[in-house]
């Protein structure tokens, strides 16, 4: 490839990753960008407007002479987390941002696009620029994936029980014959291999002994979750985590998130409304303590990270994030990086259990087998579900 393809390539991702976080947001009525129902859940405008402080504050400041920010208190507005970084609104005020405006957010998204290109196409877009620039596109991507959670959950909780889209916008997976596959003891190697982009968190490929286990090939399925609501699972501790069994009683939890029972029938509120719930999609919106306790039930247990990462390429996976029974904590060598980008994962190597797969709202290739998405323990609102192991 010529230096000029290969800028019109990054140009082209980079417009390409940009253009489908608007898309996103494009069936959205205005009054749908900036509710905040619960701690958990960012006001879609914040997430268009973080993204793009990310690209302004750790490309073109530092890397694109003369570049002027388009306003300086969007670092007060728009910093998620980064403390190396200075000040920002507390994470449960986001929704109380009436203003900038939605109008305002989109004017800084075109400013920053525009800087970004021509910065791309200049002299100071070096190779060392590179790690930070892929880093900030798989961020954005993430923030992509929040979005289609974070925009299910804001009307999904709206007593109305709004339709985002009315064609089909998440696929359907039904599960086929079911079955488990066996994995003989000894020592596999777990982590990311290769040149591609990947997160610090999936670095240090190393060794693990795993006993014999069995792993199922496919996910559990909303019959089978149905009928350990009908036997009384939530009502049961015996099956519960001492804390899952707090979760259940502090909640009044009695089924899945997002879970109806209208006119005797169950139904399940999806992008496209509230629609019928289709008894052999695999279950969604499970947190880690409904799997733990399905599986107990079941006279099972959810596999670890390594069992899943060993097991993957032999069942299909990327429809759910799927939960496993490994906390999260770093690979044998993990380091931080210098400044703020350290911030990105490590610091929440704590209390939080990881997640393996994909899901139907995560963007197309920002998935791999290696992949380490974590989430607290009572959390719903992902695209979770569930896969057994014995």
């Amino acid at each position: 490839m010529t230096p000029n393809t290969i800028t019109a390539d990054l140009v082209k991702k980079y417009t390409d990753i940009r253009k489908y976080s608007e898309e996103i947001c494009a069936p959205l009525e205005i009054e749908d960008y900036v509710v905040q129902p619960i701690v958990d859940i960012s006001p879609p405008k914040w997430h268009l407007g973080h993204t793009t402080w990310f690209f302004e504050t750790f490309i073109l400041q530092p890397n694109f002479p003369d570049y002027k920010v388009f306003d300086a208190q969007y670092n007060f507005v728009f910093n998620s987390y980064y403390e190396t970084i200075g000040a920002r609104v507390i994470r449960t005020d986001r929704g109380n941002l009436s203003r900038p405006s939605v109008s305002d957010i989109y004017k800084y998204r075109k400013y920053v696009d525009e800087h970004m290109e021509a910065f791309l196409q200049s002299a100071f877009m070096t190779e060392d620029v590179e790690p930070l620039l892929e880093l900030g596109l798989n961020h954005e991507q993430q923030h992509q994936e929040l979005l289609i959670t974070d925009i299910k959950y804001i009307l999904g909780h709206n007593p109305l029980f709004p339709v985002y889209k009315k064609e089909k916008i998440i696929k359907e997976e039904h599960a086929e014959h079911v079955e488990m596959l066996s994995f003989p003891e000894g020592i596999y190697e777990i982590g990311f291999n290769g040149e591609s982009f990947c997160f610090d968190n999936e670095l240090g490929r190393h060794k693990v002994f795993l006993n014999e286990f069995e792993i199922s090939n496919q996910l559990v399925t909303n019959r089978e979750y149905l009928q350990f609501i009908e036997a009384g699972g939530y009502s049961d501790f015996k099956h519960w985590h001492a804390e899952g069994w707090d979760w259940v009683k502090q909640n009044h939890a009695k089924y899945p998130l997002y879970w109806h029972v209208v006119d005797d029938k169950w139904m399940f509120y999806t992008l496209n409304g509230l629609q019928e719930l289709d008894l052999d999609e695999a279950v969604c919106h499970i947190n880690f303590f409904e799997a733990s306790a399905f599986a107990s039930w079941k006279g099972m247990r959810l596999p670890t990270e390594a069992e899943w990462e060993v097991a993957s390429c032999h069942f299909n996976w990327g429809s759910r994030w799927e939960w496993t029974n490994s906390a999260y904590l770093p690979y044998p060598d993990f380091k931080k990086e210098a400044g703020a980008v350290g911030e990105y994962n490590g610091k929440f190597m704590v209390n939080q259990m990881v997640l393996r797969g994909a899901s139907e709202a995560t963007p197309l290739g920002h998935s791999r087998n290696t992949y380490r998405n974590f989430f607290q323990t009572g959390l719903q609102w992902q695209f979770t579900g569930i896969r057994l192991a014995q």
